[in-house]
């Protein structure tokens, strides 16, 4: 198998060096174009709630278990957050488009580390839309957690608030671009060398020696049309010129 050393790798690389270009151009401009023009940019909107076990006029004093009890009950309530009897309720109380799943797959629920804070985080097209559901959700979980799991302490520590200066969390233009500038190249790279691969003609002597393990005898210098028609005009006129001077010096 041929072996190609750094100088022919950076003779192909050189030789596809505008493919190459023009490729990672492409793929670099697309993206940004997708990201700004086609995809619709996506909002996030979060709120923080906590849950406690309901406190009792005996005893005001959180302690150690109970905390470790909560700590543990986090993931039931995260679970009960995205559950179809909140989503419809959120759904019917805000007047939305969404179908239950569809809502779910917006709402994305996560329990803070060490904690007993459960953070609700909603992507809406619309920043307003995604406030109002984060607060929604966690208002009514506040109410349908109290029967559903015997607890009446949940409190909310953040509401959702629409912040004027808050851009989109999606697209990353950006980071769209970037992806795609290094895949584009990488991409480029890999024609220029699979090009490569398929042209089996030779085009260097060094090449014929290589692989035909034969030595070079002799080359035949490459000349374009416009040279070859102009010496062969020259010649003609030349032969031209020869012959009647001949002619002349006969008569």
């Amino acid at each position: 198998m041929e072996e190609l050393d750094l100088r022919d790798l950076l003779r192909i690389l050189r030789k596809r060096l505008a493919m190459i270009i023009l490729v990672t151009l492409i793929a670099t401009v697309t993206s940004g174009v997708v990201s700004l023009f086609l995809l619709t940019p996506i909002y996030e909107s979060s709120t923080e709630i906590i849950v406690n076990k309901s406190e009792t006029s005996e005893q005001n004093v959180i302690n150690l278990q109970d905390v470790q009890t909560n700590l543990q009950l986090v993931d039931t309530y995260s679970v009960i957050v995205k559950s179809p009897r909140i989503i419809d309720q959120v759904i019917e109380t805000l007047e939305l488009p969404y179908t239950t799943q569809e809502l779910i797959e917006q709402i994305q629920v996560t329990a803070v580390e060490n904690s007993q804070v459960i953070s609700i985080k909603v992507q809406d097209p619309s920043q307003e839309q995604a406030v109002a559901i984060a607060n929604t959700t966690a208002e009514v979980f506040q109410t349908e957690v109290v029967e559903i799991m015997n607890v009446d302490n949940v409190q909310i520590l953040n509401a959702a608030e629409v912040k004027p200066d808050a851009g989109p969390v999606k697209p990353r233009v950006l980071l769209n671009v970037a992806i795609a500038f290094v895949v584009g190249a990488m991409t480029a790279v890999g024609i220029a060398f699979l090009l490569e691969y398929l042209d089996n003609t030779f085009k260097t002597e060094r090449e014929i020696e290589q692989i035909l393990e034969l030595p070079v005898l002799g080359t035949i210098a490459r000349m374009d049309n416009d040279t070859s028609l102009r010496k062969a005009d020259r010649n003609r006129a030349k032969v031209k010129g020869e012959a009647y001077e001949q002619k002349s010096a006969t008569s």
